[in-house]
């Protein structure tokens, strides 16, 4: 029998992301391809190292490239994985992958960072599905849900609100951590790190409308013993970055709010005292889940389980 280290030694996606970096030469070409950053790339497979007990690459400084071992085990591996992605494609066809359609819902900070490289993902896995995304307002989120306009839906909450629905299965997905934008002229650009306390005499911009930020704001102030001044309604988080830019004012915005980052701007954490915001992947409790919705809760969850640490 095996023991516990050999049979790490069959984790296919470990033996997949070396026969993708052999073929390619290089760690990065090979996150890119596989969907992983480069260092969940590199951290894999020192495991895999580990476990066969030898080097499998040597690192150079423009790529990699295989040790007598490495090259007979990414052979070996080439098989395996070509004999996994058969059975996949055979069980696709019965699951229903290769046709069909599927809405999803988001809203717009979700959709401007993260909710495109789990589209990638999905379209070059499933090419055959009809993907189309909804972004829209928490209510109209929800609405469309428990209509059926979408099959799975992307929604959030905070610690002083948590979202409950007997009609709605939730899962995590990630947090998301709330940071601080300021001008990069202002005293406290050159900080990694500030707390609300040296933010009592700021002017805000934020969200209009009752946007959920604007409540965020509040709480973390009062907690620090002060009423935050308004000084500029924004109609979306560009606009925010825009008038911080030029110092109209600094912002509290969720990390993926900067997945496009102004170039004047500077992002600040609020360390251990910053509220986070979970990110959920919503579904209806009372429905059998189609083939494409199970495809692409799955595919989620893999790239989160990759990228969470990026909004923390």
């Amino acid at each position: 029998m095996l023991n516990s280290e050999a049979q790490d030694l069959y984790d296919i996606r470990r033996l997949a992301l070396l026969v993708e970096v052999v073929e390619q030469g290089s760690i990065t070409a090979a996150a890119d391809t596989m969907m992983y950053t480069p260092s969940a790339v590199s951290q894999q497979l020192r495991k895999l190292e580990q476990e066969v007990g030898q080097p499998l690459l040597n690192r150079r400084s423009r790529g990699v490239v295989p040790t007598e071992a490495g090259q007979v085990l990414a052979g070996h591996a080439r098989k395996i994985v070509g004999q996994i992605r058969a059975a996949q494609a055979d069980l696709d066809q019965i699951a229903g992958l290769r046709r069909g359609s599927l809405t999803v819902g988001t809203f717009p900070t979700l959709a401007g960072s993260f909710l495109p490289i789990v589209i990638r993902a999905f379209k070059k896995r499933y090419p055959a599905i009809g993907l189309s995304v909804r972004s829209a307002r928490f209510d109209e989120l929800v609405w469309d849900l428990e209509s059926g306009v979408t099959g799975l839906c992307l929604l959030w909450d905070y610690p002083w609100n948590r979202f409950h629905d007997d009609a709605i299965r939730v899962t995590e997905v990630f947090q998301e951590s709330t940071v601080i934008l300021v001008a990069k002229g202002h005293p406290l650009a050159g900080r990694d790190e500030v707390s609300m306390s040296e933010l009592r005499k700021e002017s805000w911009i934020v969200r209009a409308e009752a946007h959920p930020v604007v409540e965020v704001l509040q709480r973390s102030a009062h907690d620090a013993g002060f009423e935050p001044s308004i000084g500029f309604l924004a109609n979306d988080y560009q606009e925010a970055q825009a008038m911080v830019s030029v110092g109209m004012g600094v912002a509290m915005v969720p990390k993926t709010a900067v997945a496009l980052q102004h170039p004047d701007v500077r992002v600040l954490s609020l360390g251990s005292a910053a509220p986070l915001r979970r990110v959920l992947l919503a579904q209806r409790q009372d429905k059998v889940y189609a083939p494409a919705e199970v495809a692409f809760h799955t595919t989620l969850l893999e790239i989160a389980r990759d990228r969470a640490a990026d909004y923390l």
